[in-house]
């Protein structure tokens, strides 16, 4: 495939980090420009950047803008026909990056999920992202070993933002990241939207990545459950989930959620973050629901419940 190709790493201290990342990147087996957004690093990471990697075109904040605005900034800042995102805390294979694009060879694929992999390269971290009937998402197929990759269930609903390529042409139909969400959920609801705009997405389990899981806000500490508390309160107004069939499952496995968080953290953050969500989310037009095969239906209320516990239990970027 000839299609030019840009991939897109924030970067926020951790050089470390960053710099694996691009060394794996420097293996690729197709040609492609790496643009990394300096998201406000209080290290030395922009100036290890300049000095060590000269081929990286490098892009930066003076302070912390978010994910979702650091990654739109990155991808304004290219002009590939293809755009890969990329966490600067995933390393991926050397056929990565030529496998992962292949599917868009098809004219109506707007996006392409890879597997990653869990640091010990024996067990899967997601193969993109699977939804219940309440637009709850999670990593599919998470804590599998790698000989399920190819599964076909749970529903894939899309790509994850830690490593997935999207059509330009798709990306800016929709808009890129919602810059309203700062952290987490942001790449559910870009799935979301492409999924309603008719773009087909699709699986690409040879296009392989091994996740590290850098612990940017630290595990359940009150900034991450905040953060997700967030997303989640602007996707249930932003998608209409408290007015539709669905409305009774939404409202009481929220309830159990944050009284849950209530009881574990000692503190609220669960219940402002989604009211803030729902607050912000009330300035934006209302969106449609994706297409009924995108979405799990089989996913039932308890099951539901119990990923998005073990999913807070480690959430940790």
């Amino acid at each position: 495939m000839s299609s030019s190709v840009d991939v897109v790493i924030v970067a926020y201290n951790r050089y470390e980090l960053t710099e694996s990342c691009l060394r794996h990147l420097q293996t690729q087996t197709i040609e492609h420009r790496v643009i990394v957004v300096d998201n406000g690093s209080t290290d030395d990471t922009r100036e290890r950047l300049r000095a060590e990697w000269p081929d990286v075109s490098l892009e930066h904040f003076d302070e912390n803008h978010g994910f979702p605005e650091a990654c739109n900034h990155g991808v304004a800042a290219g002009s590939g026909e293809i755009v890969v995102l990329l966490n600067n805390d995933v390393d991926v294979h050397p056929s990565f990056l030529e496998r992962l694009i292949a599917p868009l060879q098809a004219a109506d694929v707007g996006s392409v999920a890879a597997l990653l992999l869990q640091r010990d390269g024996e067990l899967i971290d997601s193969v993109g992202m699977t939804a219940d009937s309440v637009l709850a998402g999670f990593p599919r197929l998470r804590g599998l070993p790698v000989a399920h990759a190819h599964d076909s269930a749970p529903v894939f609903l899309g790509p994850g933002g830690a490593a997935a390529a999207y059509r330009r042409a798709a990306w800016t139909q929709v808009g890129g990241l919602d810059e309203a969400i700062d952290f987490y959920m942001e790449d559910l609801d870009l799935a979301l939207r492409l999924r309603v705009a008719g773009w087909r997405s699709v699986p690409e389990p040879s296009a392989v990545g091994v996740h590290l899981c850098s612990a940017t806000h630290g595990r359940r500490s009150r900034s991450s459950r905040r953060h997700g508390a967030f997303g989640r309160g602007y996707i249930l107004r932003r998608y209409g989930l408290l007015r539709g069939p669905k409305a009774m499952r939404a409202l009481v496995t929220e309830a159990i959620v944050v009284f849950g968080d209530l009881v574990i953290s000692r503190d609220l953050a669960a219940l402002r973050g989604r009211l803030q969500g729902w607050r912000v989310a009330g300035t934006r037009a209302r969106l449609a629901g994706p297409p009924i095969e995108s979405v799990d239906h089989s996913i039932g209320f308890r099951e539901s419940l119990v990923r998005r516990v073990r999913m807070d239990a480690r959430r940790d970027v």
